[in-house]
């Protein structure tokens, strides 16, 4: 057996007195020539711009040579996963030895090679302090070795979680060592027949404390009833099955509980019974799958799926972001029989500014990540998931709020297409037959993941296990998912569906409803000495669960092969109603109903207490987290209220003030350009890109994209989101009421049909037992039902999140808890039958005329011209449901029409923002009157608070247009009887001139657009 390590430093690449050296530690089973080791080592070096070497370990790993590439270097720091957690590098190291030495002829196909990555960090300065090296590396998956030179010698010294690093080998790690993979047989009995205080700690801390169950005492004593009917307690196996399926993760007790008089909960009594009454022809599968499915054409489905991944961006943003797409994909691909993914969306929320630290632990030791550091992390982890899955990335924003300092909002989703009829029968129906094996393919499991469900459905407080973070490896799922859909296309599965939350527990638990046994010494491991629990509900990622008949077994494994996915045919799904599984030796570890399964959790009974601002101050410790707003309200009260009194009299002054507030409102956090962000993800492959995610000359982010899923027809799918949280201060109900305006008025702007849209929802909650939170939660889940039941827009998919949270502590000790703001994520979706009426957001040609559609009111509450000026007004936005789908039916003709040259329709900052925008991208001027504004609803006011109004006020269903002056009469007779108005006409000059408000240069304006945000 030859054991390896190579080093590899890029020659140019060195940071002043650092290098970075890529390290590759390789277990082969069989020894080899000197001459082949060279090969080796080759493999990883382009020696035209790197440097490589090559060493071995002895028998035991201590013979190690430790010095430096160059003598010159004092000391290195190598950081390595912890052992069971995903090496996507290291996988890809070991595919490449092993097809170079068969290829070679120098091995055979049954060849043992084992190969994990590190990075090593040389220095030739002083060696680093403890505090320097606690931010080179995460220590949820990673562990650091320091090695320094003293007295002539070379020392170690490990960094991370101790007991866990007690064993590594210097600059190693000992999973190098190949070892038989091995189950632990044994499962224990979990003695039930204890206290209430016992069970309610076995509830919240676990087994001997193996991790989080997330039970209620309630759900305890449920459980123990249960299994004394049984006349025995239950393995542990069990009681952690029924933890994971019983999570508010997985089964979203909050939202489908009876609340108040609401006796079927939110759910059933407001989203799905607004899909339900709407009743509409476009629908195919809703509720039911793993994403909901409406008809594209006659031939395929559209399906469509957001996911959120919070806590584990909060722990790891760079794999908790990217393993948020690559489960969403793989909802997608779970759809029916099984459906392609075509398009990734995201939509972020993130702390900026907030200057204390906050920790984990009381001995603040354990520091929760910054908020830059968080951003870096989830945007390269989309990036990664997206662009190596070949999946294009074409919709997505950011939202600022340092309320989200403990927990980000990190929403994912996803597109995707599928027939619809495969082997003569509907797609979207799946079921396994009564025999079938329960096959699982994809990548193996590990650690990685474990308690991730039941993790998720609770606040982020105390120290947090490596397992409960999930490694994605985007390359492997691409193999797997081409491998399906060939699949697929053979009819060789009767069912299929993720493994997301809660593993094979999860997904064989829901596939096999009817009854299944599974033997757990069949399922492949990356780990050596699993437990059978962990096996069970190990969230490993790139795993699907599918029910394949005997007959199809010979051409899928031939399938599998070609793509060169590993499978593993793990038991059978039956009628028995029984869910059994056995440990290696044949032992049965687990022997319950389904029914009791998935029905059996207790109902909890909610109450609300109505919410109002004298108890705003519960929910915000130390209004710390609201510095992005307070502190800037603060500084411009003051401001304000000086311009106000000294406005009449200084006309030229108030001008130049309000074309400062125009700039410095064009550079805010959530108006400015995220092109930074957009440019990281491609949104071309595939070539189905139509609406891009920047339009025009200037590369103005859109809000609204079209893609084109199949290249031989001209029909294409409209995405939007819109996203509610700040007016939620005020009424949840209109937050929610503008989110679902939003999302709509983006897609009908672009070209989309009012009456072929649906909607997803997705809400981020936050406390969510507290009486107060949850009046908040039923207004906004209300509001989806009226406003649903008015567009006719239905609901087809969502997802909730309740408990976005941290508990800690302050630098002194001092226990706090920081709530995200209660937020809600709309996403509309629908059918374009011509890409060719599609309309962009830039102007295109001098003395086009300007249309506004729709009202302007006094509506600057929790606006983003409030939170920036500190304007005392506390109108929230509203949306009038009838009048906005009138206007949007008869824009609908005006697209038909082809009159519509540019639109835009109004969001955060108003009409001047969306004005400026559209000029922007257009790169053109415009000379408008705000006087022509249809304004509504305005007390007398003086003139400049009038020009706010006008210019930043954020009421809903407007739409800024533009159109050839030819056709102006037409589209006047279009909208007879709908509010509009022409304000203006864009201009050669590049020059923003508001007729007595102010004039500002169109550069300026891009300029401030462009701000970088970091």
């Amino acid at each position: 057996m030859a054991n390896i390590r190579v080093e590899v430093i890029n020659k140019y690449e060195q940071v002043s007195d650092r290098c970075l050296v890529d390290v590759y530690l390789i277990c082969i089973s069989k020894e080899l020539s000197p001459k082949l080791y060279e090969e080796v080592c080759g493999l990883f070096c382009n020696k035209v711009i790197q440097d490589c070497r090559y060493y071995f370990y002895d028998s035991n790993y201590k013979g190690v040579r430790s010095d430096f590439i160059d003598q010159k270097i004092k000391w290195g720091l190598e950081i390595s996963f912890l052992s069971g957690v995903t090496d996507n590098i290291g996988n890809t190291a070991k595919q490449i030895v092993k097809e170079y030495l068969i290829a070679k002829g120098y091995v055979y196909e049954d060849i043992d090679i084992n190969a994990i990555s590190s990075k090593l960090i040389l220095g030739k300065g002083d060696v680093p302090t403890e505090d320097s090296i606690k931010h080179e590396f995460n220590p949820i998956i990673q562990y650091c070795t320091l090695i320094y030179r003293e007295n002539g010698h070379f020392n170690w010294k490990y960094y991370g979680r101790l007991n866990i690093c007690s064993d590594v080998v210097p600059v190693s790690c000992p999973s190098m060592i190949k070892k038989e993979i091995t189950i632990k047989n044994k499962a224990k009995i979990v003695n039930l027949d204890v206290s209430d205080q016992e069970l309610e700690k076995i509830g919240r801390y676990g087994i001997n404390g193996n991790g989080p169950l997330g039970l209620s005492l309630m759900a305890m004593k449920t459980i123990k009833n249960y299994f004394a009917k049984l006349n025995r307690n239950p393995f542990n196996i069990e009681l952690e099955s029924i933890a994971q399926t019983w999570s508010e993760h997985c089964k979203h007790n909050i939202f489908c509980s009876p609340i108040d008089k609401v006796k079927d909960g939110l759910y059933v009594h407001y989203i799905k019974r607004a899909t339900r009454e709407i009743n509409s022809e476009i629908c195919v599968s809703v509720f039911s799958d793993n994403a909901g499915g409406i008809i594209f054409d006659d031939d395929h489905l559209i399906v469509d799926k957001v996911e959120t991944h919070n806590s584990p961006s909060a722990l790891d943003p760079f794999s908790g972001a990217m393993t948020g797409v690559l489960g969403v994909n793989r909802d997608i691909v779970g759809f029916g029989k099984g459906a392609e993914p075509v398009m990734n969306t995201y939509y972020f929320c993130f702390a900026k500014e907030v200057k204390d630290r906050f920790y984990r632990d009381k001995g603040c030791t354990d520091e929760v990540l910054l908020p830059k550091y968080i951003m870096r992390g989830v945007i390269h982890g989309v990036n990664v998931a997206g662009n190596c899955s070949g999946i294009p990335t074409q919709l997505g924003s950011v939202y600022f709020d340092d309320r989200f300092y403990g927990r980000p909002l990190v929403f994912v989703g996803s597109v995707g297409i599928i027939p619809r009829n495969i082997s003569n029968t509907p797609s979207h129906i799946k079921k396994p037959k009564n025999g079938d094996k329960i096959v699982i393919l994809g990548g193996r499991v590990g650690r990685d993941g474990v308690h991730g469900a039941t993790f998720s459905s609770g606040a982020l407080s105390g120290s947090c296990s490596s397992t409960v973070v999930q490694i994605g490896d985007p390359i492997t799922q691409k193999k797997l998912v081409d491998a399906i859909i060939e699949a697929r296309s053979l009819g060789l599965y009767n069912a299929i569906t993720d493994n997301g939350a809660g593993g094979l527990s999860s997904s064989i638990g829901e596939m096999g409803k009817d009854g299944f046994k599974v033997d757990l010494s069949k399922v492949l491991l990356k780990c050596d000495d699993m437990a059978s629990w962990e096996i069970w509900i190990s969230e490993s990622q790139e795993r699907m669960t599918l029910a394949v008949s005997v007959e199809n077994l010979h051409a899928f494994r031939q399938i599998m092969k070609k793509h060169d996915v590993e499978f593993s045919m793990i038991g059978e799904f039956n009628n028995s109603g029984k869910a059994v599984v056995e440990c290696p030796e044949g032992v049965v570890i687990m022997d319950m109903e389904t029914e009791f399964l998935h029905s059996g959790n207790p109902k909890i009974y909610l109450q609300t207490k109505p919410w109002s601002a004298k108890t705003q101050s519960k929910f915000l410790y130390q209004n710390v987290c609201d510095t992005q707003s307070q502190c800037k309200i603060n500084s411009n009260v003051k401001r304000q209220n000086n311009f106000y009194t000294s406005c009449a009299r200084m006309t030229t002054t108030s001008l130049v003030f309000l074309e400062v507030e125009l700039k410095e409102m064009l550079s805010r956090p959530n108006i400015c350009s995220k092109e930074f962000i957009v440019v990281q993800y491609d949104h071309e492959v595939q070539g189905s890109s139509v609406l891009k995610p920047l339009q025009g000359k200037g590369r103005v982010c859109s809000e609204v994209i079209v893609s084109r899923p199949i290249l031989s027809s001209n029909r294409g799918v409209i995405k939007s989101q819109g996203f509610g949280s700040s007016y939620g201060e005020i009424d949840t109900y209109h937050m929610a009421a503008c989110a679902i305006d939003t999302a709509i008025r983006s897609c009908v702007a672009a070209g989309g049909n009012i009456n072929y849209l649906a909607l997803l929802d997705n809400f981020c909650w936050c406390d969510a037992y507290n009486p107060e939170r949850l009046w908040q939660l039923k207004r906004a889940a209300k509001a989806c039902y009226d406003f649903a039941i008015v567009f006719k827009t239905p609901f087809i998919s969502g997802k909730d999140s309740m408990f976005n949270d941290f508990k800690g502590y302050d630098k002194n000790g001092k226990e706090v808890m920081i709530s995200a703001p209660p937020s809600l994520l709309i996403s509309a979706i629908g059918v374009i039958e011509n890409i060719e009426n599609v309309v962009s957001l830039d102007v295109k040609m001098p003395g086009d005329l300007i249309y506004v559609l729709g009202t302007t009111y006094d509506e600057l509450g929790r606006s983003e011209y409030q939170l920036y000026s500190g304007i005392n007004n506390n109108n929230v936005p509203k949306v009038d449901a009838k009048s906005a789908k009138e206007l949007y039916e008869r824009y609908n003709f005006a697209i038909k029409d082809d009159i519509i040259v540019s639109a835009i329709a109004l969001n955060l900052g108003g009409l001047a923002i969306a004005l400026a925008k559209s000029l922007i991208a257009g790169d053109l001027g415009a000379k408008v009157d705000f006087s022509l504004v249809p304004i509504g609803r305005i007390q007398k006011q003086n003139m400049n608070l009038i020009n706010k109004i006008t210019m930043f006020s954020e009421s809903q269903s407007r739409i800024l247009v533009t159109i050839a002056p030819q056709n102006q009469q037409r589209f006047e007779e279009l909208f007879k009887g709908i509010v509009f108005s022409c304000i203006g006409k864009v201009t050669e000059e590049k020059v923003l001139n508001i007729k007595g408000i102010l004039k500002v240069d169109l550069r300026d304006l891009g300029n401030s657009y462009r701000s970088m945000l970091i």
